[in-house]
């Protein structure tokens, strides 16, 4: 009976994660597909460059939610907390949460790269490796302006932050850390590609128009 919770927990939080909310908002306010526009992804980031802040606030709000809110079933679990068996279902519910973000059963399996659901993620699994994280992407962001640099950067930061800083001895938890490292970095090959070629569009801040230079 307790396994067959976890796993419904466990299916629970992939359709949380499977919530399309780029894609709900385009079309319930725009009329407008994210999916066809821009990078083509359903997540914040291309929501932000085809319909503006007013509909990427939400949709990065809300997709963070997601992850964030995914990992808290663990409280309906069978695991006591500050076990190793309570990180690892943690983990567990939320891999769920951002696997349905990337590819979500509600739009037939077309969803975004999973960025903010998975900082969700890690700041209800390590909130103090999340905001080291998090002050990475602002810093990286705020000198180069390209949003996927930014959340490279701040991936490859997170194992460093979890290894060397906080020394961490669960090894569930130091599997994640590189598997966000990794995952970040696989799911932004084409920004990669794109960043090598120096066409990689760069975001406005503070009234600086946005280039691709």
């Amino acid at each position: 009976m307790i396994l067959g919770l976890d796993v419904v927990l466990i299916v629970f939080a992939y359709l949380i994660g499977s919530i399309p909310t780029a894609v709900w908002i385009g079309k319930a306010f725009y009329g407008i597909d994210v999916r066809e526009f821009g990078s083509g992804n359903a997540g914040a980031t291309n929501t932000f460059r085809v319909l503006g802040k007013r509909a990427g606030i939400p949709v990065l709000i809300i997709d963070i939610i997601k992850g964030f809110g995914a990992v808290l079933l663990v409280y309906f679990s069978k695991f006591s907390e500050g076990t190793e068996g309570y990180v690892n279902f943690q983990l567990g519910l939320g891999i769920a949460a951002v696997f349905g973000h990337i590819f979500p059963i509600f739009e037939a399996f077309r969803g975004g790269k999973g960025v903010a659901t998975l900082l969700g993620v890690v700041l209800a699994v390590h909130l103090e490796g999340a905001g080291i994280a998090v002050l990475v992407f602002v810093s990286v962001l705020m000198i180069f302006r390209y949003v996927s640099l930014a959340s490279i950067v701040a991936g490859l930061s997170f194992p460093l932050v979890i290894i060397v800083m906080y020394k961490e001895e669960y090894i569930a938890l130091i599997a994640f850390s590189v598997l966000v490292a990794v995952m970040l970095v696989i799911t932004h090959k084409r920004n990669i590609d794109r960043l090598l070629k120096k066409q990689e569009s760069r975001i406005s801040l503070f009234g600086l128009k946005s280039s691709k230079k």
